[in-house]
């Protein structure tokens, strides 16, 4: 009974092996045993498909927002700042910056920054481009790695923002950004006709970006570049599904990713409720 318990089935070839064999010895797989472990978390923690359930958080907060002011709805009849959430509610649920961070210690909020938008344009061309780039990043980088890259690059651009000393931060596109950087070493790396079209297609986005950022007042871009060269660093070292498949310790990765956003979320949302009816 002490074999049974200490065999497990490969995780890739589906054979028997030692539960605390270091390759297998069927199909070379490191580390099968965590990949096994991996394997059970992601039936808990991958119940959703994950670029629909980033983007329907994202609505969510947004809508939370304009609730815990609803002034925030028609902010003074401006057509252009229609369904705007105030910068106190924003602030309540994780807008990140030097502001939060350093005056209030809302270290947390470089997390959560990523999912919370300033208004509906904003939230809708973000949302725009997640659903655009974030299928592509699933689909050549796996699950997990695009969990990490998305996650992690948020968090870079934001922490990057503190540092040189922009005030107050949200929105998703410096997660976006590190989502364009993965595509530009993806599309450089694999090469060819295919590779080249990717690349160029993605530098054309960066260009876009840059114009963007530069034209028009208010745009954080060193959230935009930390978030781009994050997610070219990661996306170096990580690889892609062409060159190798996910190691278990990068599935381990974008599960303590997902349990630290979500631990972050709930205490967004448990914080900015109990300071609604508190004060």
């Amino acid at each position: 009974m002490s074999a049974q318990r200490n065999s497990i089935l490969c995780p890739n070839c589906r054979k028997l092996i030692s539960l605390d064999e270091p390759a297998c010895p069927y199909c070379g797989l490191v580390r099968p045993g965590l990949h096994e472990t991996a394997g059970k978390l992601q039936n808990i923690l991958f119940a959703f498909e994950p670029v629909q359930t980033i983007l329907y958080v994202n609505i969510a907060f947004f809508v939370l927002a304009l609730l815990l002011d609803p002034r925030g709805i028609f902010m003074g009849g401006n057509p252009l700042a229609f369904l705007s959430p105030s910068s106190q509610s924003l602030l309540m649920l994780g807008a990140s910056g030097t502001i939060p961070v350093i005056q209030f210690h809302h270290y947390w909020s470089v997390v959560a920054a990523s999912f919370l938008h300033g208004g509906i344009l904003h939230i809708i061309f973000n949302m725009m481009a997640l659903y655009q780039l974030g299928p592509f990043v699933l689909r050549e980088f796996g699950l997990h790695r695009f969990v990490s890259i998305y996650i992690l690059t948020g968090v870079v651009g934001f922490a990057v923002s503190v540092l040189a000393g922009v005030q107050f931060t949200i929105g998703a596109s410096a997660s976006i950004c590190g989502l364009i950087g993965a595509i530009i070493y993806f599309g450089k790396s694999r090469g060819g006709s295919y590779g080249e079209a990717i690349f160029k297609q993605a530098l054309g986005w960066v260009v876009g970006l840059v114009i963007f950022g530069f034209l028009f007042s208010g745009i954080n871009n060193w959230a935009h570049g930390g978030g781009l060269l994050s997610g070219l660093l990661l996306s170096y070292s990580m690889g892609y599904n062409d060159q190798k498949t996910e190691s278990a310790w990068s599935k381990i990765l974008a599960y303590a990713c997902i349990l630290i956003t979500f631990g972050v979320l709930v205490w967004a949302v448990g914080f900015s409720v109990y300071y609604k009816f508190a004060t």
